[in-house]
């Protein structure tokens, strides 16, 4: 009878055992789970009724892309200007001046928006065009165009475009007067063409600055590139093809480097 009743309390103690290494293991198993559900990033306030209808977008949402640059380098397409919003929050834009009118001594005063009429029976029908850069001021620029009845609502459309076309930039100091090392300009000499407009871009050293007309100016800024020469040929006033051309300059950079 002793015998029996070691050899019962044996196996209670085993049985013991093994529900408490269940328990240690059901344990673990919810930490590595609620470990898991930590590493996901949360979306912003804005984009939490977001979902995502590409693969790329999906990935991003779960934190497998976590960085920008991991989309632009591998060269996916970025169908959703969502992704950009969760990967770059702090992305700016400048509007381009490609609209004009009549200013008050005759000449043309130049307006972000560009206005067209389509005569129609019941009359005249507007039409608004925005022309828009953004970029992060640190390597990643993009151009868009959009349109509508509005204002506001056309350069929303612009916005959303540029998003999806964003470019890496490739920066450093190509001057031989300069030297320093450091992405201040552009390693070397590239050319973009957009319509008739041709651009040349060519590197400058350091307290040059931004050697180009205005509305150029705010594409480099954006881009992050704080000194550069710029010669462009061709009918520059229209300013669509100019910017067109100095972001095909840029693109450019990564082909000559291949």
């Amino acid at each position: 009878m002793v015998e029996e009743r070691a050899e019962e309390s044996v196996e209670e103690g085993k049985g013991e055992e093994v529900e408490e290494g269940t328990q240690e293991v059901e344990e673990e198993g919810e930490a590595e789970e609620i470990e898991a559900e930590e590493e996901i990033p949360a979306l912003p306030p804005s984009l939490e009724g977001w979902t995502p209808k590409t693969s790329l977008g999906r990935k991003v949402v779960r934190g497998e892309i976590k960085s920008i640059d991991e989309i632009l380098e591998n060269g996916h397409k970025i169908l959703e200007p969502e992704i950009v919003d969760v990967l770059l929050p702090d992305l700016k834009s400048e509007v381009i001046l490609i609209g004009g009118r009549t200013g008050k001594g005759g000449g043309i005063q130049r307006i972000p928006i560009k206005i067209t009429a389509k005569m129609t029976k019941s009359g005249r029908r507007f039409r608004m065009s925005a022309f828009v850069v953004v970029g992060n001021e640190d390597g990643v620029v993009g151009i868009g165009s959009g349109k509508a009845r509005d204002a506001r609502s056309a350069i929303l459309k612009a916005v959303r475009k540029a998003k999806m076309n964003l470019i890496k930039v490739k920066r450093g100091c190509g001057s031989w007067e300069c030297g320093c090392g450091t992405e201040h300009s552009i390693p070397y000499k590239t050319e973009g063409k957009c319509g008739s407009v041709r651009v040349v871009l060519y590197p400058a050293p350091k307290g040059v600055g931004l050697v180009a007309n205005d509305e150029a100016k705010k594409l480099f800024r954006l881009a992050g590139i704080k000194d550069v020469w710029m010669k462009a040929f061709g009918d520059t006033s229209t300013r669509r093809n100019l910017i067109t051309a100095v972001y095909n300059a840029l693109k450019n950079l990564y082909v000559y480097d291949r």
